[in-house]
């Protein structure tokens, strides 16, 4: 990796971490180290980086704020890509918003709403950057991403960089077409609506209280850990299973929501594939119902339950 990083170097592409622990990158406060993080000065750093991450032949992935993300105690092998500061610019223009891929998604919300453009509320209290919920296609109270969506601008492996239109992107529940295509979303343009200030930062404040209210935020969490097999909830199942509570290592499946694991003590992924594992398997095995996570799991022997 000697190579890789001091090319990383020569082209200032922007912060260069050796041996970074993950559990300081992700909501879950848990994975081991990547041997490289980089997080991109600007677009052309980006760009930089995956030139010499293509070149080099090394494995690479991206990540954002590092929620709905596991990643391995022995952590991640090649360079891991933080979409951070250096991708969070905001342009507003009437009822459209330009922004960066690594803006946090929290805050983009509170600042439109308070500038009176509705259409983010149901994202009040969502964890995460702007490219990871394109990339899940994020939604809450019976509204998400694809509703709102003009385009994407996104970097493929091979350097491409594209726009893809909202009516492209093959969104369906929790999903888009980069999750198959390993797409990163650098940039995206929202379509808005003007409305009445005070309404819509009253409602984006209601899906905000509504989160603090029903959600375990005192403990790290990646946020929901299973898919809704509906029309059935995965929290509702979890819980008549009479999990709640329950706890192998560090990891809790968390006594207020059941479809969030938490980390209450030092918890290791093994702790949380484990709680993964048997939740799985006392669903299938109570309900006759397969259970799908949304959490993504990734790193070095890293085992899917």
């Amino acid at each position: 990796m000697e190579h890789v990083i001091q090319k990383l170097k020569e082209k200032e592409v922007g912060t260069i971490k050796v041996s970074e622990p993950l559990s300081q990158h992700t909501t879950w406060k848990i994975g081991g180290p990547a041997d490289v993080l980089v997080e991109p000065a600007n677009i052309e750093g980006l760009i930089n980086t995956m030139e010499i991450v293509k070149e080099a032949g090394v494995p690479w992935r991206a990540i954002g704020r590092g929620s709905n993300l596991l990643v391995s105690d022995e952590g991640i092998e090649g360079v891991v890509i933080k979409l951070g500061k250096g991708l969070d610019h905001l342009e507003i223009d009437d009822e459209e918003i330009t922004v960066g891929g690594g803006y946090p998604l929290i805050k983009l919300v509170t600042i439109i709403s308070r500038q009176g453009l509705s259409g983010l509320e149901f994202a009040g209290g969502i964890p995460g950057s702007v490219g990871g919920a394109v990339f899940m296609n994020a939604g809450a109270h019976g509204a998400e991403v694809a509703d709102i969506l003009i385009k994407a601008r996104v970097l493929y492996p091979d350097g491409r960089l594209e726009w893809i239109k909202g009516s492209d992107m093959q969104f369906s529940y929790r999903t888009s077409r980069l999750q198959h295509e390993k797409g990163i979303c650098v940039e995206a343009v929202f379509k808005l609506k003007k409305g009445e200030k005070e309404e819509i930062v009253k409602h984006m404040q209601k899906n905000k209280d509504y989160r603090r209210e029903t959600q375990p935020w005192s403990h790290p969490t990646c946020g929901s850990v299973f898919r809704n097999p509906l029309p059935n909830h995965a929290g509702a199942l979890i819980e008549e299973a009479g999990l709640k509570g329950y706890q192998i290592g560090g990891a809790q499946i968390s006594d207020m929501h059941a479809n969030f694991i938490v980390n209450v003590d030092n918890a290791k992924a093994e702790d949380v594939l484990n709680l993964i594992k048997h939740a799985k398997e006392t669903i299938k095995e109570s309900k006759g119902i397969e259970m799908e996570t949304e959490v993504e799991m990734i790193g070095r022997k890293l085992k899917t339950p």
